[in-house]
């Protein structure tokens, strides 16, 4: 297997980086992987650069909090080999896993450990907020996406930095790094793992950085597929007055319903033609460079097996 970079943002995670370096050392070493590992100290204000210098083999230090993609892209950036693994210093990810996706990464441009468990589900809304942000997503890109944001994954180091302009430097990266590999038809390859309660205090704001990942789909869309937003835009008002007709017909008099869907159709029909205006009026744009996708082996794979 290829030698790989393990680079870890951390931010305050004294007590639980330690433990999360042995035992991801011992995994690949069990495994014969050939690997660094590379710990992005982000602004942390307790002893988390001293623990880190203690088991890493590089430490970058960010003299004040960067926030997570940004950590993650200076750790990218420094690493020595061009096969790169992502994982969290709070101990949420099984570090026995990562010999599978390493494996896995020879066929597959990038590998995500898709979770489940009883930590990840979370209550009601939350539940329900993760199953609407995936459908948006999904209706992005094209593509069956079980997981968008595990903090889990592998993928190549020269794949990944040209899309550095479109990643997010917060806690959506992984959100934008999927999202622009399939945009791109690149090949994502999902790995089941459970996913484990986090040691000390969540650094995650859940109100802000969900409305950020929304902002993120729908500026993905917009990028991408622009005519999809107005299509969702328009979509209600579709619904609307197919309602209001249905009920128009079936009535003796049936006038002022029909004149309510004739307005619903209106509104439809004027969004739909503002989108197709913005499409065909749009400058043209100047795409990332698309890189080379992993074609020894290449099988592509849209959900968890």
């Amino acid at each position: 297997m290829p030698a790989v970079s393990v680079v870890i943002p951390a931010y305050n995670e004294e007590a639980a980086l330690k433990g999360v370096v042995v035992g991801i050392r011992d995994a690949l070493e069990r495994a014969g992987i050939e690997h660094e590992i590379v710990i992005v100290v982000d602004g942390a204000e307790d002893r988390t650069a001293d623990v880190a210098r203690g088991v890493a083999d590089r430490v970058v230090e960010h003299p004040q909090n960067r926030g997570y993609g940004r950590s993650l892209k200076t750790g990218i950036l420094a690493a020595s080999h061009d096969r790169i693994v992502i994982t969290d210093a709070d101990g949420t990810y099984p570090a026995d896993r990562l010999p599978d996706l390493i494996r896995a990464s020879d066929r597959f441009d990038m590998v995500v450990g898709c979770r489940s468990g009883r930590f990840y589900q979370g209550g009601v809304v939350k539940r329900i907020g993760r199953l609407v942000f995936r459908k948006l997503s999904e209706f992005s890109v094209g593509h069956a996406i079980p997981d968008i944001n595990s903090g889990m994954r592998v993928f190549r180091k020269s794949q990944v930095v040209p899309f550095f302009p479109v990643i997010s430097a917060g806690f959506s990266f992984t959100t934008t790094s999927t999202l622009a590999y399939l945009h791109h038809e690149l090949c994502v390859h999902y790995v089941p793992i459970e996913y484990f309660k986090r040691s000390g205090s969540s650094k995650v704001r859940h109100v802000r950085d969900s409305l950020r990942a929304l902002q993120i789909v729908v500026e993905a869309i917009l990028r991408c597929n622009p005519i999809k937003m107005f299509l969702l835009l328009a979509a209600p008002f579709v619904i609307a007055a197919l309602i209001c007709a249905a009920r128009a017909a079936v009535q003796s008099d049936g006038c002022q319903w029909f004149l309510v869907a004739a307005v619903f159709a209106s509104a439809s029909g004027m969004i739909l033609s503002v989108g197709f205006a913005t499409v065909a009026l749009a400058p043209p744009k100047v795409p990332v460079e698309r890189p080379r996708p992993n074609v020894e082996g290449r099988v592509e794979s849209k959900g968890v097996p």
